[in-house]
């Protein structure tokens, strides 16, 4: 196993309360989740898992109220099939039809500084993990990435580097709070029909101890 630590910002971010049906709010802070979204944007293969452990807040909690315009609708899968049934077909949609005004409760000014561990999946790899650490430390040095990593949502891109021994030292803010239950992650153990996990989350001078999966509950 080798621990890595990232420290990610953005003007905006949304983790969103899954308990929202109608319009997106966001959790005070970063979740589990989300920060392991972007070390798998940075590299991600089918013989390595990453298990985030910490996550530190960097900056004050702070909140925007935004309107956006969305689509509510997505092509259907049904017209997809038969439309490769038939080798042609109509997939478009026409988005003034299907636009729509929601709002939302984001937060703005983020800077977090998330901590994971990566594993190898047993049975998964010829590889050493050596190769994968190696690999990984190099991409995020240079900054590359498999795709834009971003905070919540897609258009809430997020910059990222490296936390090295070199790098100067981050305080969290000095803030403890209840965060309530938060997602953690879903549970895959049926592709077909993923679940929810969520665990007691609490913000202790600034930081989030995130337990093992296991410890989640559905």
């Amino acid at each position: 196993m080798a621990s890595f630590c990232l420290e990610v910002s953005g003007p905006f971010a949304c983790f969103t309360r899954p308990e929202m049906k109608v319009e997106r709010v966001s959790y005070d802070v970063m979740t589990p989740s989300s920060a392991r979204s972007i070390f798998e944007a940075i590299l991600w293969k089918p013989a390595i898992r990453w298990r985030v452990h910490r996550i530190e807040v960097l900056k004050p909690i702070r909140w925007i109220n935004l309107r956006r315009n969305e689509v509510s609708a997505v092509v259907s899968t049904r017209n997809v099939q038969q439309a490769i049934a038939a080798g042609s077909g109509t997939l478009g949609l026409y988005i003034e039809d299907e636009r729509q005004q929601r709002a939302g409760y984001f937060l703005r000014d983020v800077a977090y500084r998330i901590h994971a561990d990566l594993s190898l999946v047993p049975g998964r790899s010829p590889d050493p993990l050596a190769k994968y650490t190696d690999m990984f430390a190099r991409r995020a040095r240079k900054g590359q990435c498999v795709n834009q990593p971003y905070l919540g949502c897609r258009e809430f891109s997020a910059a990222f580097q490296l936390v090295t021994p070199d790098t100067p030292a981050a305080v969290p803010i000095a803030e403890s709070r209840a965060l309530g239950w938060m997602l953690h992650d879903l549970d895959f153990t049926h592709p077909n029909d993923p679940q929810p996990r969520f665990f007691n989350a609490a913000l202790v001078n600034g930081v989030v101890e995130v337990p093992p999966f296991q410890e989640a509950r559905g």
